[in-house]
């Protein structure tokens, strides 16, 4: 005869860990059910934040630039202390030949002092730190080896300088390549954002960028406001014969330009270097806090961290390379945060 068992009874815990696992079942299909289908952002959204990774871009360009003007100021000094260094070689061989020669003579005589001998055998530093063998030199080879000595403990400061140098641009070198990655970066993902757009509304940025563009170089009224010196003057001319030439991080003309490029450019081409970033550019000269104190030529600095910078044009209008994509252009300089001018 069959034995009939009653089914075994799920335990309290485990009836209480299914109940919650249905109730968070249904509370997420809910969620599901009730949740708005995510909406693709607009064309002005979309522009926002193209714009605001374009300014941080731009402030990874600028520090890109400084880091590459320091290698650039770094390998020039290094290849100069390394010519002093091959010239001092040079002296100092030439100087120990000298001596040589003295001892050579004096070997030849028989009357070679054993002074001498301990000299070229040994370093000299050693030697002239011993005040009774000096006595045993006549004047004209004592003043030989302490020139022998002073160029070799320059040229071991040289050396070591040198090497500072060396530690320090490498060091640039790594900083350089890091700057570069992160203005890569912002760019792509501006670059992403666009690609979201779909050809028409391209199409409607692209226009309304040329549109500025145009505008800008054709139809902008600058109003008749003089410049505060003649290389003023001539910057601004400079600049203005690069209206249209495109905006292309760590570029510094003729043909295309970052911000600080095309103002180091122009007034160097008013025969006035000035630093290469924007932030160094405003310690260039005389800061002018007033717009309405602003004169033709002058540079404008813009936002906080003064990562941006133009030419003021007069009438409120600034010539800047505003960023990827545009091109050198008028703009009114209300559209940026303004901060001070400064006077070259």
């Amino acid at each position: 005869m069959a034995t009939h068992r009653r089914p075994k009874q799920p335990s309290r815990a485990r009836v209480t860990v299914l109940t919650t696992a249905a109730a968070a079942a249904v509370a997420i299909s809910a969620q599901a059910a009730n949740a708005a289908p995510s909406e693709k952002p607009s064309k002005d959204e979309v522009k926002a934040k193209v714009d605001k990774l374009y300014e941080q871009a731009e402030q990874a360009t600028e520090k890109y630039n400084g880091a590459k003007e320091k290698q650039e100021k770094l390998q020039k000094e290094i290849s100069t202390i390394q010519d002093n260094v091959a010239r001092g070689q040079e002296e100092l061989n030439e100087l120990r030949d000298s001596i040589g020669m003295a001892a050579a003579a004096q070997y030849r005589s028989g009357s070679i002092d054993s002074s001498l001998q301990l000299f070229l055998s040994s370093n000299p530093d050693d030697y002239l730190d011993k005040a009774s063998t000096a006595d045993q030199l006549s004047s004209q080879q004592v003043e030989a080896l302490k020139k022998i000595q002073e160029k070799q403990r320059e040229l071991a400061q040289e050396r070591s300088e040198a090497s500072d140098k060396l530690k320090d641009l490498a060091s640039t070198r790594t900083e350089l390549g890091k700057k570069k990655k992160q203005v890569q970066s912002k760019l792509a993902e501006a670059q992403k954002l666009l690609n979201t757009l779909s050809a028409a509304e391209k199409a409607a940025l692209a226009a309304a960028d040329q549109r500025a563009s145009r505008s800008a170089s054709e139809r902008v009224d600058l109003g008749n406001t003089g410049s505060a010196s003649g290389r003023a003057a001539a910057a601004f001319s400079a600049a203005q014969s690069r209206i249209g030439s495109p905006y292309v991080y760590g570029a510094t003309g003729p043909s295309s330009f970052d911000c600080s490029g095309l103002t180091s450019w122009a007034y160097a081409q008013a025969g006035v270097s000035i630093p290469r970033t924007s932030q160094a550019q405003a310690n260039a000269g005389t800061r002018i806090y007033s717009e309405s104190q602003l004169k033709v030529g002058d540079l404008v600095l813009f936002y906080g961290d003064l990562h941006h910078i133009g030419l003021y044009a007069g009438n409120g209008q600034v010539l800047h390379a505003p960023h990827t994509g545009a091109s050198v252009r008028y703009e009114s300089i209300a559209n940026m945060p303004f901060q001070f001018g400064v006077r070259i």
